[in-house]
């Protein structure tokens, strides 16, 4: 037994470790090697070394579905075991270093790009001895990534306490408005019945954003039905699709911050609308943060003025009004 341990450690990699784990996590080839920055071939190449190791298949595929196998299901305890004991050993070593040195991995969903990047510069400049990283995913990937422990802290446009077994900490407003070309005809016109919204083509996000189903909960709860044209992967397809007036959406108001006064969009005054949300950091119920991640939850603090000022400068450009509701 003593001998076939000491193989199985000189030919397992960790890498092959955590392709597995993100296999069985996601249950998709596909899924895991996007995750983790690889070609799907060569994730196959590491799962099949790391059978070949140990010696029994580890997935078995019906149809496009992937299934762990006896040995993969013990494996994978095994492997959630190893990865935590190595989180928590990561975690002791930040925190003898404290705010000298130290890494922060950050997890958000598509829309915090808009003002992730800027604040986790400032917050590096703040403290220089700390290296961090930005996945940037949908609502739904978020979830099972926090789900999953695979990052430090995570930025949501909802608070899911009660869904997910999450601890949540609101930082700053997020209000959605409709967004419209300059152009377009109810541009101007003030207080636009939300019925006027499902004679319009829609330009509505991918399923698992959550953005998606506000508005659909939003207009469903008016018995009305949206008249979706297309369905795109991301807020800046949706802004160029709004550019070339094919229709119009429901976007966070942080992703129109770059939009300056000559803008080619406008924020229509729609009857229901902003649907006022917050920003809120979150991470896993019982995780026991490390003084970078405490240190990072007590800056979201203190840059809540910042953005609040930064969407009200933004809403100004871009309605012709001064004061953007806030959601307090």
């Amino acid at each position: 037994m003593r001998d076939s341990n000491l193989n199985l450690a000189r030919h397992v990699s960790l890498r092959q470790l955590q392709v597995f784990e993100a296999i069985a996590r996601l249950k998709s080839f596909t899924k895991a090697a996007d995750e983790l920055y690889l070609t799907q071939p060569t994730a196959s190449t590491q799962i099949k070394r790391l059978s070949d190791a140990i010696g029994l298949p580890l997935f078995e595929q019906v149809g496009r579905q992937v299934y762990l196998t006896e040995a993969g299901r013990d494996l994978e305890e095994c492997v959630r075991q190893m990865f935590d004991v190595l989180d928590r050993f990561e975690m002791k070593v930040a925190d003898i270093k404290g705010l000298k040195q130290g890494y922060l991995r950050l997890c958000v969903i598509t829309t915090a790009k808009y003002f992730a990047p800027e604040v986790l510069g400032r917050f590096c400049r703040k403290h220089t001895g700390v290296d961090v990283s930005l996945k940037v995913t949908n609502r739904d990937r978020v979830i099972e990534r926090l789900a999953a422990n695979k990052d430090d802290l995570y930025i949501l446009g909802q608070n899911y306490e009660g869904q997910v077994d999450l601890v949540s900490k609101a930082f700053a407003p997020n209000p959605l408005y409709v967004v419209a070309h300059r152009e377009h005809p109810l541009c101007g016109e003030r207080m636009i019945p939300l019925s006027r919204l499902s004679d319009e083509p829609f330009i509505m996000r991918e399923p698992g954003s959550g953005i998606r189903d506000v508005v659909l909960r939003t207009l469903e709860g008016a018995g009305l039905k949206p008249h979706v044209r297309m369905e795109l992967g991301s807020n800046e397809a949706i802004k160029h699709a709004i550019y070339g007036q094919l229709g119009i959406s429901v976007l966070s108001l942080h992703t129109l911050t770059h939009e300056g006064p000559e803008s080619q969009l406008a924020i229509l005054d729609v009857e229901g609308f902003p649907v006022l949300r917050q920003w809120y950091v979150a991470y896993p119920k019982g995780k026991e943060l490390s003084v970078v991640a405490l240190a990072f939850v007590e800056f979201l603090e203190s840059e809540s003025e910042r953005l609040r000022e930064g969407i009200e400068a933004t809403y100004a450009r871009l309605s012709g009004r001064r004061e953007a509701p806030s959601g307090d």
